[in-house]
């Protein structure tokens, strides 16, 4: 009887932790599947936009480009499958640049008039730091291109752009409704074996998302004490920096809530995150070369990291996922 009892208490600690499986096929259909048909829908509309004639009015252009960004951030944080399939995800956002990359691309396109603009084929290989949301918001709000002397050119590399943009959302919705889709929603197959393992890659998801909200959308502008670097913000020429944070935390909220339905305290402390975010008032994160704006952004992302914390402590190891893990680094 005791040795009955040994076997069954060691099978009971060789159990994973997790007390109800996520609904992996509600995580799909009423997370992903929307949110990747939204970024399908607006990038379209983005790239109509564009198609208009350049001297025509094109002032729905400034609007479609901060839908069709708003819905990439909504699912920045679902980097696996087929966003990573031909580099799309880095082809729609490639991001940080550190080497300031995009503007020399596009400088380099614009002074040769590249016709690789006119075959979206030829577009396609072009480097990823000309493509993308990032390429689009130098196009449409630095002097350097809006102002430029070739502005046929410039119209048609927006275009070009716009067209890409809107060819890769469609191809990650394309094939999250097909074939992907079912292998997460159903496991038991050769990229997901268990439903353990599929919640283990949302749970990275979230944990991903988190990290780079806090250690790039907020500690690349922070910089330190004595330098911060307030020109390193995410998106701040159209004043993006802050709605970023804010998308992607809402995001991640609805995610993780899936993951965590008894978990009200995780929901609270992303709630609180959110409140602190809105109020701040810092679009382009302008503010932390002041010690005041700089506090302000440096509580958010203790805020933050006190979620990831959370997470990582208490969630990922219900999950199988150590307390140690880099999303960022894949370690």
């Amino acid at each position: 009887m005791m040795r009955l009892t040994l076997v069954t208490i060691l099978a009971l600690v060789a159990q994973p932790l997790w007390s109800q499986t996520p609904d992996l096929t509600a995580v799909v259909d009423e997370h992903i599947l929307p949110r990747y048909q939204a970024l399908a829908d607006e990038a379209s509309d983005l790239a109509t936009a564009a198609a208009k004639p350049c001297d025509a009015d094109r002032s729905d252009l400034i609007p479609a480009y901060h839908d069709a960004f708003d819905a990439w951030i909504g699912v920045s944080h679902l980097r696996f499958g087929p966003s990573e399939k031909d580099d799309r995800a880095f082809a729609l956002a490639f991001w940080p640049d550190p080497r300031g990359s995009t503007p020399k691309t596009l400088a380099s396109l614009m002074r040769d008039e590249d016709p690789v603009v006119k075959d979206p084929t030829d577009f396609a290989k072009v480097s990823v730091a000309a493509r993308g949301f990032y390429a689009m918001e130098f196009l449409l709000f630095d002097a350097q291109f809006v102002a430029a002397e070739n502005s046929s050119y410039h119209c048609a590399l927006v275009r070009a752009v716009a067209n890409d943009i809107a060819a890769n959302a469609s191809a990650i919705l394309s094939d999250w409704q097909g074939e992907y889709g079912a292998l997460i929603a159903s496991p038991g197959n050769d990229t997901y074996r268990t439903k353990d393992e599929a919640a283990q890659q949302i749970f990275t998801a979230v944990s991903t998302g988190l990290e780079f909200t806090s250690v790039a959308r907020l500690g690349r502008p922070l910089g330190t004490i004595e330098r911060p670097r307030p020109s390193r913000a995410e998106a701040r020429r159209s004043g993006r920096s802050l709605r970023h944070v804010i998308l992607s935390l809402e995001a991640t909220k609805e995610l993780t809530a899936r993951l965590t339905s008894d978990r009200e305290d995780i929901v609270r402390a992303f709630d609180a995150s959110l409140e602190y975010a809105r109020g701040l008032n810092d679009p382009g994160f302008a503010g932390v070369a002041t010690p005041d704006g700089r506090f302000r952004v440096d509580v958010l992302q203790t805020q933050i990291n006190d979620l990831r914390r959370i997470l990582s402590t208490e969630i990922g190891p219900e999950l199988g996922v150590s307390a140690g893990f880099n999303s960022l680094d894949g370690d």
